[in-house]
């Protein structure tokens, strides 16, 4: 980042030379020797290097001399003085400097005593192109790299998508890739069902179609009223020069554009470009909803639960949750928030920096924007009754799937198993992770089975995951015994043959403190009649209704919607390869720019020299070497 001047790392005292209990304390006391008194972040570090905790301050030795009085320090706060071994410093220019970077290392070092925003997807945006003559409007994720205007971001695909196919009916642009439009010859579904204007065949000119782009982005960036005004007119006068099927088609996009505005959730006329942030507490949990509201319409919402201490406050949760927040996103120029915050100045000075111009943050206490922000708490507030409802719900489950299967306590995590492949090609592996939270997607794992197999050999497929699964997972409870993930339960897709080879992999392991279970579809497959397989008990069923078996179904069906899908995009990239991919010094890159310049990987073998060289991308060798691979006896001084 531009604004580290320089990183250090203060050598601990000796461990063995302090007191248990002041072992922490007196770590940072000797840190403090060498702390300049200058703007920066620290971290507290456990034995281990990992990180313990991140803070920013405007002086780094006044802030780390407060953790040298454990006595005065919240429960939370000793325990992590406490577990301190070393300290590091990052020093900056400004206190908004190491606010951004301190939200930066909290969002990737994830600190245990840290809030954290355990948020890791991103947000699609609204694209148009501007690197073609006939500009394409799409969905777009990522890093915004192509030449084009970006609006967003929305909450969700959804959203996006909605929006893309209103701009369709409103402005007639085009959605299909540039490799599509290159190739058609005659109109697609989407013009006859006026949602395009078929410039791909010259039904548009580049001009008229220009103007069509123009309006788009007049009506994206809040010009909406001036813009229907603008149609308006241009209908009167149609219809004046009897032009009823022009008039016709105004004053259906006209239509389309009305209910579009009278759609929004949230509308804001006062303030065209805003997040609307709102947080709401219950249980020691917070849920922190974001509504985006840009050209003065919603782009849709998303609900947030950020981990922190159960004594912590709305507002500083808040605080904490703005700075990660915007860590990889470009805030807008307005905040309108429920709560006011401590470091409020500061913040909106960090995230003015991180914008390149004016950001504001504002609790407010009346009128429309009050309005707007009390729909948000409301929404935080529902969103989090759901979530503690779901929780309840969960954890009687789970005491319900001890009662069944006689384990001593309920399981905070149970892992389960299943494979697919298509007799025996693309064989694939999977374990799905569940707990009181629901179906834990970050603990998700495929294998792709190496073999050797006999094809369909089912029984060897599950011994190879379960070899390699719990292997690696002795090892890492040795090297980390408090951080390894160690099964409750471990469910298995199948009968009495999965469970003894599942069970003959961990003798040989040495583990036996893994309760398995097995289960096998009843007769005809039938949902509800399963059986349930364990070492040294009858095999059983369930009641009918009974809600566990619900639950474990749930659990079953997701490892194998999960299976499915590993084992399909598997098959996928199989389907995919090609010949180009045998040819040295062809990548995916270039393998990207051959196809869409040639379609196909039949046109790149049927084109000639001159041709490969004049794709862009490609260069006279890169040619040369495609051209010698398809036609291996020819002469390359005579190919031109």
């Amino acid at each position: 980042m531009p604004w580290v001047m320089d990183e250090a790392q203060v050598p601990p005292l000796p461990l063995l030379m302090i007191e248990p209990e002041r072992r922490g304390a007196q770590v940072i006391e000797a840190a403090l020797q060498t702390l300049p008194d200058t703007p920066g972040v620290y971290r507290m570090l456990n034995a281990k290097g990992e990180a313990l905790y991140v803070g920013k301050a405007r002086s780094l030795k006044k802030r780390v001399s407060a953790y040298t009085q454990p006595a005065r320090l919240p429960e939370r706060l000793r325990r992590m003085v406490f577990e301190t071994a070393s300290v590091e410093i990052i020093t900056t220019h400004t206190e908004a400097e190491a606010l951004l970077l301190e939200a930066n290392l909290i969002k990737r070092l994830k600190p245990r005593f840290n809030i954290v925003l355990r948020d890791d997807k991103s947000y699609p945006w609204l694209m148009l192109t501007e690197d073609h003559p006939f500009p394409q409007i799409a969905k777009h994720r990522g890093a915004q790299l192509r030449k084009g205007s970006y609006f967003g971001p929305f909450a969700s695909a959804w959203a996006v998508n909605q929006t893309v196919t209103a701009m369709q009916r409103i402005f007639l642009l085009r959605s299909c890739s540039d490799t599509v439009f290159a190739n058609r010859t005659r109109p697609c579904l989407l013009y006859q069902i006026r949602r395009c204007s078929a410039p791909c065949v010259g039904y548009i000119g580049q001009a008229d179609y220009a103007g069509l782009v123009a309006q788009a982005k007049a009506f994206l960036s809040g010009r909406s009223a001036a813009l229907q005004q603008e149609l308006a007119a241009e209908m009167e006068r149609a219809a004046e020069n009897l032009e009823f099927e022009h008039a016709a088609r105004l004053r259906d996009r006209i239509r389309a554009l009305t209910h579009v505005q009278g759609s929004s959730v949230a509308n804001l006329a006062s303030v065209q470009d805003a997040d609307v942030i709102a947080a709401w507490q219950s249980a020691g949990q917070t849920c922190i909803q974001v509504f985006f509201i840009r050209g003065g319409r919603n782009y849709g919402n998303r609900a947030h639960f950020p981990s922190h201490a159960r004594s912590q406050e709305a507002a500083d949760v808040l605080s904490a949750f703005i700075a990660q927040f915007y860590d990889d996103k470009v805030p807008p120029p307005v905040l309108l928030l429920n709560h006011k915050l401590a470091e409020q100045p500061l913040i909106a000075e960090a995230l003015s920096l991180k914008a390149g111009r004016r950001v504001r943050i504002l609790a407010p206490s009346r009128g429309e924007k009050r309005a707007v922000v009390q729909h948000a708490e409301m929404n935080a507030r529902e969103a989090l009754e759901r979530k503690l409802a779901e929780a309840t719900g969960q954890a009687e489950l789970l005491a319900g799937v001890a009662r069944v299967f006689g384990l001593s306590k309920a399981p905070q995590r149970i892992e389960v198993y299943d494979n697919s492949h298509i007799m025996g090609a693309n064989p694939y592996g999977v374990m799905i992770v569940a707990g009181p939270e629901g179906f834990v997607k970050s603990g998700y794992r495929k294998f792709a089975i190496r073999g050797p197999l006999q094809p369909g050999d089912d029984f060897g497929m599950l011994r190879e995951v379960f070899q390699r699964r719990f292997s690696r997972a002795l090892r890492e409870k040795a090297e980390t015994p408090d951080s390894a993930a160690w099964p409750d339960l471990v469910l298995i897709d199948g009968g009495a043959g999965q469970l003894s080879a599942a069970s003959a992999v961990l003798q040989e392991l040495g583990i036996t403190d893994v309760p398995l279970i097995a289960i096998a579809k009843g007769p005809d497959r039938d949902a509800g009649r399963e059986w349930f397989h364990m070492l040294g008990r009858t095999p059983f069923q369930l009641p009918p209704r009974d809600p566990v078996l619900y639950y474990l179904q749930r659990l079953r069906d997701e490892a194998h919607r999960f299976a499915i899908t590993a084992h399909r995009a598997g098959r996928s990239r199989q389907l995919t390869e090609s010949e180009l991919d045998e040819i040295p010094g062809i990548g995916a890159a270039r393998k990207r720019a051959l196809l869409h310049h040639f379609g196909s990987a039949r046109g790149v073998k049927q084109a000639g020299l001159a041709d490969l060289e004049a794709t862009p991308g490609i260069s006279h060798e890169i040619a040369r070497r495609v051209y010698a691979h398809f036609h291996p006896g020819a002469r390359l001084d005579h190919t031109r």
